[in-house]
């Protein structure tokens, strides 16, 4: 098929694209080379178009004959610097100082997230709709959820807010029933929870989803909407493997918030390439999102410990620090994607986080 890959300079969008055209695909790739993901002066690597999605006139002779788009361009705020709020017990007992943690503040406005990734999508369904396209597979997120999914030991699924300043001061980083104090168990995540985005950049994600959904409605077109766990892997600079692998080069411990046992699914780029390039190849009916994820759910000590092990490096340190707005456990659930595009990842965290942290895939220095 021919197929339209936006975002083909990314960390994903590169990957996917040697992929398709390995699988015999012939591939148009576009990227802005936005300096926010990209870096100053960033130049588009040879099979890339330096084109905005937003410029119809632009898209328009690049649309001709495709058959499916595969939209993965978007300006995410993984790169702004962040700040912690300052924990309590567990910051004193590892040595640690207050407040002295990554920052979390958004490098972007909300204004800035709309206008790329809202109306870049805006722009390019109007244009895929007047070349008769009508296939979509959309690179979304699981931050569209927000928080995790609980249950009470004598209750139904409960969706709780943010956790309680004083809680999280006092140690307490588990989320409580609201009359009984009860610690809520998290249970996975299903494709049909509530879309409740707490940033910016997971605001944008849900509008993207809707005007996609939106646009398969008007024009009869098929979406399969992939919301990607915490993708690592050779490439990526930004997440926390990225992170704990830097501090691990530089000598130094990985700093884990809370107490560490915060739960999450990492999913390794290979196996988020091998389920897009599925979701290409195979015509949903409809508009389906699906969980892209490893299956396997490990906490966020664990994966600074298997990094650390696997760097030979220092062990980890529990900061007790906390991000107010951050959500303590977040699984989803994989299975519709196992039966929708037969896609199961191949690589677990355990194996793939302990390569990622070897200095063989380290980038380059330039």
């Amino acid at each position: 098929m021919k197929v339209l890959v936006t975002g083909g300079a990314g960390f994903i969008g590169s990957h996917m694209r040697r992929a398709l055209i390995g699988a015999g695909h012939e591939v148009v790739a576009i990227d802005l080379l936005h300096p926010a993901v990209h870096g100053v002066d960033a130049q588009a690597p040879e099979g890339v178009s330096r084109i905005d999605v937003r410029d119809t006139v632009a898209l328009q002779p690049l649309l001709r004959g495709v058959e499916v788009v595969c939209h993965l361009a978007a300006v995410t705020g993984v790169s702004a610097p962040q700040r912690a709020e300052p924990g309590s017990g567990p910051a004193a007992r590892s040595g640690s100082r207050p407040g002295m943690g990554p920052r979390l503040e958004p490098g972007l406005s909300a204004a800035e997230f709309a206008a790329h990734n809202d109306l870049g999508t805006a722009v390019l369904l109007a244009a895929m709709g007047q070349a008769g396209i009508r296939r979509l597979v959309l690179g979304s997120s699981i931050t569209v959820y927000g928080e995790g999914r609980y249950r009470m030991v004598h209750g139904g699924p409960f969706f709780p807010g943010l956790r309680l300043r004083a809680d999280l001061d006092r140690g307490m980083f588990d989320h409580r029933a609201p009359r009984t104090g009860e610690v809520l168990t998290w249970e996975p995540v299903g494709e049909e929870t509530p879309l409740r985005p707490r940033g910016f950049y997971a605001a944008s994600k849900v509008a993207q989803e809707n005007y996609a959904f939106a646009w398969g409605l008007a024009t009869g077109a098929v979406v399969t909407a992939l919301r990607y766990h915490q993708v690592y892997g050779p490439g990526a600079h930004f997440g926390l493997p990225a992170l704990f692998r830097d501090a691990l080069a530089a000598g130094l411990a990985p700093r884990v918030f809370e107490d560490g046992g915060q739960m999450r699914d990492f999913v390794h780029v290979d196996d988020v390439v091998a389920a897009t390039v599925a979701a290409v190849e195979r015509a949903l009916p409809g508009f389906v999102p699906l969980n892209i994820a490893s299956g396997h759910p490990v906490s966020l000590w664990q994966v600074a410990s298997i990094m650390s092990r696997a760097r030979g490096g220092p062990a980890p340190i529990v900061t007790g620090q906390y991000l107010l707005a951050d959500v303590r456990h977040f699984v989803a659930d994989p299975e519709r994607a196992k039966r929708a595009l037969d896609f199961t990842a191949a690589i677990t965290p355990a194996q793939g986080l302990a390569e990622f942290a070897a200095p063989s895939t380290e980038p380059a220095a330039t």
